[in-house]
């Protein structure tokens, strides 16, 4: 199974993109959601059977992507256990 996962931040998806194990698993930059489901739904009809997402997507953003992708691959976003909660708020602020 062909395996993506979609960060967000600061990127362009045309070019902020790498593979690796012949192309089975590959990471996309996106620089918004629109551009995450765009990306998405572009990743399934090309095989791809399972999207994870960074957890900047959040609930609401990992519902926007199964939509995208019409709920057909499994989609999922990262979390952090609550105790890291300040080391995570320093880590992505801005300075």
């Amino acid at each position: 199974m062909k395996f993506a996962f979609i960060i967000m931040g600061d990127f362009d998806s045309c070019q902020d993109t790498a593979q690796i194990h012949n192309g089975n698993a590959c990471i996309v930059g996106v620089n918004s959601l629109e551009e995450a489901c765009l990306a998405a739904k572009k990743l399934w009809q090309n095989g791809v059977g399972c999207i994870e997402l960074c957890g900047a997507f959040g609930p609401e953003g990992a519902r926007a992507v199964i939509q995208a992708t019409q709920n057909q691959i499994p989609v999922g976003y990262i979390t952090h256990l609550p105790e890291q909660d300040a080391l995570y708020k320093r880590a992505f602020s801005s300075h």
